[in-house]
């Protein structure tokens, strides 16, 4: 197992990836310099350097649209998946069924779904108020969060041993007490794993929403291969590109397995 491996191999382990990854990124830059020398050209790590700031600005976009469909998709689906496990066997079945039927479309399809039946305006009061297709995407992204969510919840309500249950409606708690004061707050740490590896995935197809329009840090690489019209830029670019998303999402990663060790629940 993992928690079986020393720090210091972890750590090791660590730098190897990230070496691995500096060391094939220089390797698919270097033939590009040599088709360069042909004619007189700004390198390609001057270029990516020059970039730099708008794929920074760029990427950060990305990380916004990741948190807001984070945040929608978690509340959303805390709602759900208490519902999933509902009293009442009507409430039970529908939410099961938008939990599964979001949870097992394709990204790709609900933000094409949401860029197309949202309108661009919404008229409210007399006053027209734009709404733009970032938003539609964020929207678009928090529905498969929403029913990952409903399942997470799911499992960890049922999770909680029944004589909490027996013994809060004992001591003449509601329903509602007992999910609110005594269920909920041990639900955290088995949820708060998967969360966070949810969001890391949720982060790495945020460049899904440039397919339906949005400016983010794809479209501007597009941009930035167009404008330079260098065909030995392209590997190193878009190479240049995985190296932020993997620098962001791994340290999410290995705190999701750090938080997994700590809260196992043990049976």
């Amino acid at each position: 197992m993992l928690s079986d491996i020393p720090l210091h191999d972890r750590l090791f382990n660590v730098w190897t990836a990230g070496a691995l990854l500096i060391a094939f990124l220089v390797t698919a830059i270097g033939p590009s310099f040599a088709q360069a020398e042909a004619a007189p050209a700004r390198s390609i790590l001057t270029i990516l350097f020059e970039w730099t700031p708008s794929i920074a600005k760029a990427f950060g976009f990305n990380v916004l649209i990741s948190i807001m469909a984070m945040a929608i998709g978690t509340v959303l689906g805390v709602g759900l998946g208490v519902l999933q496990v509902s009293p009442r066997s009507m409430i039970r079945r529908l939410a099961w069924i938008v939990t599964q039927f979001f949870r097992n479309s394709p990204w790709l399809v609900l933000l094409f779904y949401c860029i197309l039946l949202i309108p661009f305006k919404i008229t409210l009061f007399g006053m027209s108020v734009p709404f733009p297709g970032w938003i539609k995407a964020v929207i678009g992204l928090s529905l498969p969060v929403m029913a990952y969510m409903s399942e997470y919840m799911r499992g960890a309500i049922n999770s909680i041993p029944s004589g909490q249950w027996e013994s809060a409606q004992s001591l003449g708690f509601t329903r509602f007490q007992t999910m609110r004061d005594i269920i909920l707050p041990q639900t955290i740490k088995r949820v708060l794993p998967p969360w966070m590896n949810l969001y890391a995935v949720l982060t790495m197809a945020t460049p899904l929403v440039s397919i339906v329009g949005v400016n983010e840090v794809m479209s501007l690489t597009r941009a930035a291969l167009s404008a330079e019209s260098r065909v030995d830029l392209l590997i190193p670019m878009y190479l240049y590109i995985l190296c932020w998303f993997f620098l962001y999402c791994y340290p999410i990663s290995t705190l999701t397995g750090r938080l997994e060790r700590r809260y196992s629940v043990k049976l």
